[in-house]
Formats: C-alpha cells, sequence, structure tokens
C-alpha cells in the first residue's frame, strides 16, 4: 500500500507540470513537418529585400512585412493587391478605405442651386496573408504600385528553437501521460485528468498559430494619394432661405402692435397685482416729504 501511494504521489508532482498532452500531436506533428519541409516554389527574382526570401537550412522563420507609400490612385492599387493576393493563393483580412477632408465650401449657382465642393485626399488601411513562400512576389506587386515610399519594414523571426522545444513537450506529454493511466481511479486523477485537457487545449491552439504563421506571412500596408482630389456636388441653395422666407414689412408691424398691446395688458395687470405695495410706498413717500418740509420751514426770529 505504500508503495502504490508513492507511486501516486510522484504522478501527482510529475503532473501538476504538464502543459501538453497527446491531444495537441496533430498541430505539433504538421508543425514539425512543415519545419522539416523546404519549400520547392522557384525562387521570385526580388530586388526588394533578401529577408523577404531568406532559407537558411534547417532554419525556420515567420516573416511579417509593413509598407506605406503613395500610390497614384488609392482604389486601383487596392483592386491590384487584392487580386495579387488571391492569385497567390493568399487573402484579405481587413482593408479600410476612407477620405480625408481638407476643405469644404459651397457656392451659391443661382437662387435655388449651389455646389458643395470638396476637397479631399484618399487612403486606404489594408492587411494581407500571403503564402510565405509568395512573400516576395506579393512585395514585388506592392513596388510596381507606389510612386513614393514613405517607410517600409520586413522582418524575419527566427523559430526554430520554439518548434523544437515543442517537440520536446510533446514527448514528454506522452511520457506523462502514461503514467497517469497506470493511477487508481481517484479524486485527485480526475482532477489532473482534467488541468491535462486544459492544457492540452492550449499546447495545440498555439501550435496551430505557430503552424499558420509559418504558412502565411503577414503584410501590412497602407497607402495615400499624393494630390488633392475634388468632388462638385451639386446642392440646393440654402444660403438665401432667410430672406426667401423672411416675414414681410406689415406683416411684421402688425405682429410688432399686437406685441405693444400684451405688453401693456401684461403692465398694467402686473401694477394692479402689486396695489398694496404701491399704497405703502405712497405714504411711506407722503410722510417723508411732509418731514423734510418741516425741516426746511424757517423759525420766527426772537
Amino acid at each position: 500500500m505504500k508503495t502504490t501511494y508513492a507511486i501516486s504521489a510522484l504522478a501527482l508532482s510529475m503532473m501538476i507540470s504538464l502543459s501538453s498532452c497527446r491531444k495537441g500531436e496533430v498541430a505539433l506533428t504538421e508543425m514539425e513537418e512543415y519545419a522539416t519541409t523546404d519549400s520547392s516554389m522557384a525562387p521570385v527574382s526580388d530586388s526588394i529585400s533578401s529577408v523577404a526570401s531568406l532559407k537558411i537550412k534547417d532554419k525556420q522563420f515567420i516573416k511579417t512585412a509593413s509598407v506605406d507609400m503613395v500610390v497614384k490612385n488609392v482604389y486601383d492599387a487596392t483592386l491590384v493587391l487584392e487580386k495579387t493576393a488571391q492569385d497567390l493563393g493568399g487573402f484579405v483580412t481587413n482593408s479600410e478605405m476612407s477620405s480625408q477632408m481638407i476643405s469644404e465650401n459651397t457656392y451659391a449657382k443661382d437662387d435655388d442651386s449651389a455646389v458643395l465642393v470638396k476637397q479631399f485626399k484618399t487612403q486606404n488601411t489594408m492587411n494581407f496573408r500571403v503564402p510565405t513562400d509568395q512573400l516576395g512576389a506579393f512585395l514585388t506587386e506592392i513596388n510596381r504600385q507606389k510612386i513614393f515610399l514613405n517607410t517600409r519594414t520586413i522582418s524575419a523571426e527566427d523559430v526554430t528553437a520554439n518548434i523544437k522545444y515543442s517537440e520536446l513537450e510533446r514527448k514528454r506529454a506522452e511520457k506523462n501521460s502514461k503514467n497517469i493511466e497506470v493511477l487508481k481511479a481517484t479524486k485527485d486523477k480526475v482532477q489532473l485528468d482534467n488541468d491535462n485537457t486544459s492544457d492540452s487545449n492550449l499546447q495545440q491552439l498555439n501550435s496551430m498559430n505557430m503552424t499558420d504563421q509559418l504558412k502565411y506571412s503577414t503584410v501590412d500596408v497602407f497607402i495615400a494619394e499624393p494630390n488633392v482630389s475634388v468632388a462638385e456636388i451639386p446642392v440646393t441653395n440654402t444660403l438665401d432661405l432667410n430672406d426667401k422666407y423672411r416675414m414681410s414689412f406689415f406683416y411684421s408691424l402688425k405682429n410688432a402692435l399686437h406685441s405693444g398691446y400684451f405688453l401693456i395688458q401684461k403692465i398694467v395687470i402686473a401694477l394692479f397685482s402689486i396695489w398694496p405695495l404701491i399704497i405703502i410706498f405712497g405714504f411711506a413717500f407722503y410722510f417723508y416729504r411732509k418731514n423734510q418740509s418741516k425741516k426746511r420751514k424757517p423759525t420766527a426770529p426772537n
């Protein structure tokens, strides 16, 4: 019995640090196969950057790129880049086209019509995922669309050690999984199995993300136009609406007379509503004047 408990305690301590299991083998094996497979695609004649087509034996890289440039026409360049990505086996994950307003003015043409003139610059922010072995070809097409390059960043992250570590974790998971199978069915074993399942799901997700990033490179592109575009939009002339619907002189005079009459009514009613104050003020004023008259009355000479 003591020997059985000792084995159970040893297995429990081993499984507390378990971070992966047999359920993550599919993604890990796929990543390992991709890591040991050299691309058979013909190399692209790429004058963009050697990073885009970087290949080193027994090394694997996650490649990303970011380009900020000026193009002749944003809409046309967007269509070209989206079609190129699709033709190369990639796809667009985000494309957000917008217009940066420079000015907006309305000019009257006649009493009824006017022209709204907008000056603006069009820009687009895009995110692409393209096969890693086609990254050079895609960057070459991006370069053809530019008329001025603001910034360009291309990076290759060496993840060879990460792949090897995932393989070691897979082998360790297999060993620990066998150890847990021989344990006696107890509450602790159920908890270990639950933790094992959770850790293996996380490991599998990480492996799938790693494989996806190895197969597809991420390219962020920002494009803008160099010149200001002008849009002329016919609109209704609203500049003279106040004059058009302004009241006539006689109608305004009539309203003014009515308003004055009602004002007099309000004043009279207000005076009648405070008649006690008026009487008190009147008596006070009367006695004040009477007192002042006595003070000014001259005294008779002796």
